[in-house]
């Protein structure tokens, strides 16, 4: 008998192959939106109160890869989705107190600005040198958020998250606009070289030779995409030996008072008495100590923000508490009260208290916070949430003004009026030696809006030469020297005085001369890119015609 072999089993290897193929084609689908997500995740880990500036250009490559030559409507949709996955957690803060109805409603909001950033970044990414044109469009995106709706809200660009790191020294020549612009420039550059050398390594080539791998060397896309990432880098190490510090008109001794409140939370407005109290109170203990010879005498004091939310021209045991302050210190003292203005209207102002004279110069906060000190729509938002009539009726002013305290001119910047370029540069223009930012941020307790709102002091210390004082009514006061590192801060929820000798400056940053000039360029080169885009567009449905 012959023998025969025994049947052979059917492999199972096409299948196999075919699930992997499957799983391979899900996950090329999915990855896009998987990296746009952790993109965004990496940008608000990069913000304080973390400070991991160089995680930034990380995003930013990531998110350029996930929307390279993507379709409009898919990176509208990736944009949506970093822009969530970054604004989500970093507005956290606006919730503390009203819940997560207004917080998530803005963070939204901001988001789908965002996503148009999204759309444009896809568009422009079919171009030559696309890691430009896509930084451009970015900054236009953060110039409209600046902007619009209602006054703007540029919490969270780019800039305010890298107030240290080799990007920073950018702020002095170009403002927080050039500065965002090199750190995206860096990221999409890093994103273009990584597409790129993926390209060049699939390509298959005849060359044979040991030579072969110089083809990366030789690459012109290559070569580009590593002068957009290096570039950036170089500029700001060039610029850091630049950022000026010294005194140019003396130095000043400058004392800031953190007088705590008695709790947190928006309910503390109802102790207003205490308030004021507790900022009478820290001053007389510095009045006490320079009589002692403890300490020296300050040329001038500063109190926060809302320090007399007791209008002390019509309170007359406001104003008796406020002159026995400045006469035991002996020094003028640059008060933040609530007021009443001569038209009738509710004014946010910071009063020139002089010992002698009393309340003399004032600044009435100019850009104020939408949903906060006044209700836009009143009417119509009390629909979703009636929070909305704890809103102020609050008026903003109109102009500038520096004061002039025992010779020292102090700028002055009103808490949420630092996210503003044009409001900060207004006031070094105006002459101010030093800047002075003074701040409540009890409302929202102990979360990371303190420590974003620092970072952005710090910013601007270095975008216009000037050291920065932050006297904040529950904390984080602090003092920031002109290349924006920190000297002096509090803790928070406690009260404490912050005495420290600053550098009077009078000389302007080029980014203080050429005001927004860099951003209107960027701005420029965006939306060049976009018309670009559109003529190659419609030039190639010709030819395919």
């Amino acid at each position: 008998m012959t023998a025969t072999a025994p049947p052979v089993a059917p492999s199972d290897e096409p299948a196999e192959q075919s699930v992997l193929a499957k799983v391979r084609s899900h996950l090329r689908r999915f990855a896009p939106l998987a990296f746009a997500v952790i993109a965004g995740l990496l940008l608000y880990v990069s913000f304080p109160p973390r400070e991991l500036p160089w995680l930034a250009p990380i995003s930013f490559a990531l998110f350029g890869v996930a929307v390279y030559g993507r379709r409009l409507r898919a990176g509208f949709g990736l944009g949506l989705a970093f822009g969530l996955a970054y604004l989500v957690p970093l507005l956290s803060w606006t919730g503390v107190d009203v819940g997560p109805l207004p917080w998530l409603a803005l963070a939204a909001a901001e988001a789908l600005l965002v996503s148009l950033a999204g759309m444009g970044i896809a568009y422009v990414s079919r171009l030559p040198l696309w890691p430009l044109w896509a930084g451009g469009v970015w900054i236009a995106s953060e110039a409209l958020r600046a902007r619009a709706p209602f006054g703007g809200f540029p919490w969270g660009k780019v800039a305010f998250g890298q107030p240290s790191g080799v990007f920073l020294p950018l702020a002095s020549l170009g403002g927080t606009p050039l500065l965002g612009f090199g750190v995206v420039l860096c990221g999409f550059g890093l994103g273009a070289l990584a597409l790129r050398v993926r390209k060049v390594r699939r390509t298959p080539s005849e060359d044979a030779s040991p030579l072969k791998g110089l083809s990366f060397v030789k690459d012109k896309g290559i070569a580009a995409a590593a002068a957009f990432t290096v570039a950036p880098v170089v500029a700001g190490a060039v610029a850091m030996p630049f950022v000026a510090t010294g005194a140019e008109a003396g130095t000043a001794r400058v004392a800031l008072i953190q007088g705590n409140v008695p709790r947190m939370g928006l309910d503390f407005n109802a102790q207003r008495r205490a308030v004021l109290d507790y900022h009478v109170r820290e001053t007389m203990k510095l009045a006490a100590k320079i009589k002692a010879g403890q300490v020296k005498r300050p040329d001038l004091v500063l109190w926060p923000e809302n320090s007399s939310d007791i209008d002390p021209y019509v309170n007359q045991d406001a104003y008796d508490e406020i002159t026995k302050a400045a006469q035991a210190v002996g020094v003028p003292i640059s008060v933040g009260a609530v007021v009443t203005a001569e038209d009738g209207t509710p004014r946010n102002r910071l009063i020139q208290w002089d010992p002698k004279t009393g309340p003399g110069a004032v600044y009435d906060k100019r850009h104020l916070q939408p949903f906060g000190e006044y209700m836009p729509y009143r009417s119509f938002f009390r629909i979703f949430s009636k929070d909305v009539d704890r809103a102020g009726e609050f008026v903003p002013g109109k102009k500038p003004v520096v004061f002039d305290m025992a010779g020292t001119k102090v700028g002055n910047v009103t808490c949420y009026e630092a996210a503003f370029d044009d409001t900060v540069r207004d006031q070094v223009r105006e002459g101010a030696q030093i800047l002075s930012v003074p701040s409540n941020n009890a409302t929202f307790e102990r979360s990371q809006m303190t420590y974003q709102q620092l970072a952005m002091d710090r910013v601007r210390a270095v975008e216009h030469g000037r050291a920065v004082m932050v006297p904040v009514t529950s904390g984080v006061s602090a003092v920031i020297r002109a290349d924006g590192s920190i000297e002096q801060q509090t803790g928070m929820f406690e009260p404490a005085t912050l005495l420290a000798d600053v550098p009077k400056r009078t000389s302007q940053t080029l980014a203080t001369r050429v005001g927004a000039w860099p951003e209107a360029l960027l701005v420029a080169i965006g939306v060049g890119g976009l018309g670009w885009a559109v003529v190659r567009a419609r030039a190639g449905r010709r030819s395919d015609a």
